[in-house]
């Protein structure tokens, strides 16, 4: 039953996405408003369709730029976050070549890093810094890699000088977000079933779907914490602040506290 659950869900989300590409590609080529609203819309279906169910804690900065600094569990991070608010993502270059979720991740108006060249570094925070100014919330995964769920990896702050773009005088606002899987079918999950749904290390893209889609519906906790500024503090600072943050929200999720 779980499989044939599982191939339903996914004929669905393949004939629906694969239906609505063109309109979001004719929304981004024309620069047009729904460019940013319509993957929010999609992916509360998508979200829905999954059986993702998401408890939204705080509240997130909204109608001006901000760059979104969380943890990063795998591939379901992008519906999680993209069914809460009308956002962007900034990722590694190698998305860009993916087949099928690199042309979602384009209309979606991914940055892309290479994270590999240094000299590149300067470029993409200037190409992040221009999106913030123009109004757009990204989402910056500062581990530089996703883990298991069951903990969070230092934050690097290669990336955080596009925070010092200002608007009216200030800098951008950084908000830390952590997410925490924390139940399956309604039930409190513990950590050794949390890689049925993180994706990491070798772990093969198309596998993992599936498999996730069979293990069934799946309970995320995310919190948006106050908001940072380099208005107080350096990017390292920022960073090791956001890390922190994010860690301790993660924790108070998964042992089902605050």
């Amino acid at each position: 039953m779980r499989a044939l659950r599982a191939g339903a869900v996914l004929t669905v989300f393949l004939t629906v996405t694969l239906l609505l590409i063109p309109l979001q590609w004719l929304f981004v080529t024309l620069a047009l408003p729904a460019r940013r609203t319509f993957p929010y819309a999609y992916h509360k279906f998508v979200a829905r369709l999954f059986g993702i169910h998401i408890h939204v804690r705080g509240e997130p900065v909204r109608d001006q730029g901000v760059l979104l600094l969380a943890n990063h569990t795998g591939w379901m991070d992008i519906v999680i976050f993209s069914a809460v608010m009308p956002l962007s993502f900034v990722a590694k270059s190698e998305v860009n070549s993916w087949p099928f979720f690199g042309t979602l991740a384009r209309l979606q108006r991914t940055v892309f890093v290479a994270r590999t060249r240094r000299s590149q570094t300067a470029q993409t925070r200037d190409g992040i810094r221009a999106r913030l100014l123009a109004g757009d919330a990204l989402v910056l995964f500062p581990e530089g890699t996703s883990s298991d769920g069951n903990n969070v990896l230092p934050f690097k702050s290669a990336l955080l000088g596009a925070a010092e773009a200002e608007i009216n005088g200030r800098h951008v606002l950084v908000q830390p977000v952590s997410t925490a899987y924390t139940g399956m079918h309604g039930i409190p999950m513990g950590r050794e079933n949390r890689p049925m749904f993180a994706w990491y290390g070798d772990m093969e893209l198309v596998p993992h779907l599936w498999g996730a889609l069979k293990a069934g519906p799946l309970d995320v906790v995310m919190e948006f914490h106050p908001p940072l500024s380099l208005d107080a503090m350096d990017r390292k600072q920022l960073a090791k602040e956001a890390e922190l943050t994010v860690r301790a929200g993660q924790m108070r999720a998964l042992s089902g506290s605050g």
